[in-house]
């Protein structure tokens, strides 16, 4: 089955999404780790409090990955 540039845009599309995604997650542990490990370090207690706002950021790149796979099940 020949695709056509339609197809071609999609997948284009997904790429994006994934890479918006992934560096977005990557900029919001970058700050959320930074201010987890200063608050932990000041008071243990907070360690998990700082587990969960750690993982918070990676449902970004679960979202991402959740249009992009939409996206490609169009071209088929």
């Amino acid at each position: 089955m020949a695709l056509d540039i339609g197809s071609g845009i999609v997948a284009i599309a997904a790429a994006i999404v994934m890479v918006g995604s992934a560096m977005a997650t990557a900029w919001a542990e970058k700050v959320v780790g930074a201010a987890a490990v200063g608050a932990m370090a000041e008071n243990e207690a907070l360690f998990g409090k700082g587990i969960v706002f750690m993982v918070l950021p990676e449902t970004i790149v679960l979202f991402g990955f959740a249009i992009a796979f939409l996206l490609l099940s169009k071209i088929t």
